[in-house]
């Protein structure tokens, strides 16, 4: 076990197909508390070459060293004696953290009127860069970050990339003992393990909420409806709106996630199922926005869904294990390599079932489970590069090398 265990502190998919053959009914809400109007993510992604990189914070909290206890690692409390023994415990991570947390204030004017919004973000360096949610500064006019202090600075809009709703603004100086967190490894995060969010819900600032680590690997709505965010994490851990742009940490103190969405049975409350976008993403989107002001993610122009039962015994397969292909981008680098998408439908058990289409079951000769497996797998590599999809067509193996290309705007199809 490993020191993530003791911290105490979605497959949704990548279209309305998707969501269909989840069954999921869920509502996803961007968590940003807005005065009079809600922001709206738009995607926009251009070239970005990169050669800066984050500058990693230094971690901020150490756990207390203790006597070893049977099923602990040496010098380190698990979390039921962490809690116990340790009652200030979390009182002092919120004074370590809380300094490099910030709420973010935006001001939009439009047709003659003034509307606000209100979100939070987190420092990533020194330079006086910080991370929030694309859609708390989308439209914004003007932004100002509010320290832990209350200290108030204007602040520039630096880069954007609605595709991962991620941002980055940035101020001249920081305040007072204002701090860049430390990132952590989010592809470390463990279901069960102990999370905390800080944010400003309802416009609050400062506000603490402690809750675990719900599932890890989760797909979720970028705000633009062609994209979707993989690997986020989810958590019961509470987040309102307001929070969005937020950090969910660890409890060695280390960003794991920003906060951005929720869902719901139709109310935008928090109803313990929260999602954030993960660090990783974070740690490979921020330097491109700091640099060149927006991010390249790769493209293959696909649109489908994961193997349900359903549609493997429609197409005759013998395997639920795979990404589904409903339909191919014209001009895509799927296209032009001759995959197929559906092409038919078939009714089973009174539900109307894709048929026809390929089958993902491998990128590069690793395994793929589910639609988010691939969105996953795309996402991991950069635009240019040449990856082999093995493929099921008719029931039969094909091994197909596609060399993927820039993401085009929002009016574009397909992963």
């Amino acid at each position: 076990m490993n020191r993530k265990q003791f911290a105490v502190v979605a497959a949704i998919g990548c279209s309305v197909l998707v969501l269909i053959m989840a069954g999921i009914t869920t509502l996803f809400f961007f968590v940003v508390t807005n005065a009079r109007q809600m922001a709206t993510p738009v995607a926009e992604a251009t070239s970005a070459s990169v050669t800066q990189t984050v500058q990693e914070a230094a971690p901020t909290f150490t756990l207390p060293v203790q006597p070893t206890q049977s099923g602990e690692i040496s010098g380190i409390m698990s979390p039921q004696r962490l809690l116990a023994t340790e009652p200030g415990y979390l009182a002092d991570l919120y004074n370590q953290v809380n300094p490099g947390v910030v709420n973010i204030q935006v001001t939009i004017m439009s047709g003659g009127t003034t509307s606000g919004a209100a979100g939070s973000g987190f420092i990533i360096d020194t330079d006086g860069h910080i991370v929030t949610n694309n859609h708390v500064v989308e439209n914004a006019d003007f932004v100002t970050v509010v320290f832990y202090n209350g200290i108030e600075a204007e602040a520039q809009i630096i880069g954007t990339d609605a595709d991962s709703d991620l941002a980055i603004v940035k101020v001249d100086s920081l305040s007072g003992n204002a701090h860049p967190l430390s990132l952590g490894d989010s592809d470390q995060v463990q279901i069960g393990e102990w999370a905390v969010a800080i944010g400003n819900p309802f416009a609050l600032a400062g506000s603490m909420t402690l809750g675990i680590v719900s599932a890890v690997g989760r797909t979720i709505p970028s705000g633009v409806a062609q994209y979707s965010i993989p690997q986020a994490i989810q958590t019961d851990a509470a987040i309102n709106p307001g929070n969005s742009g937020g950090p969910l940490l660890n409890l060695d103190g280390e960003v794991i996630g920003v906060n951005a969405q929720i869902a719901s049975g139709g109310s935008n409350a928090s109803a313990g199922v929260g999602f954030a976008i993960p660090s990783n993403i974070v740690k490979r989107v921020s330097p491109s926005l700091i640099q060149n002001g927006s991010y390249q993610w790769p493209w293959l122009g696909i649109e489908g869904g994961s193997l349900s039962l359903l549609i493997a015994e429609a197409n005759d397969l013998s395997t639920q294990q795979g990404a589904y292909i409903n339909s191919v981008a014209i001009g895509s680098p799927a296209a032009n390599v001759g995959l197929q998408g559906s092409t038919g439908t078939t009714i089973a058990n009174g539900v109307q079932l894709p048929v026809g289409g390929d089958v993902v079951i491998k990128i590069n000769e690793k395994s793929i489970n589910n639609m988010s497996d691939l969105l996953t797998e795309i996402a991991l590599q950069n635009s240019g590069d040449e990856i082999e999809l093995t493929i099921l067509r008719n029931g039969q193996q094909q091994k197909v090398p596609v060399t993927l290309t820039a993401r085009p705007s929002a009016s574009a199809t397909g992963q």
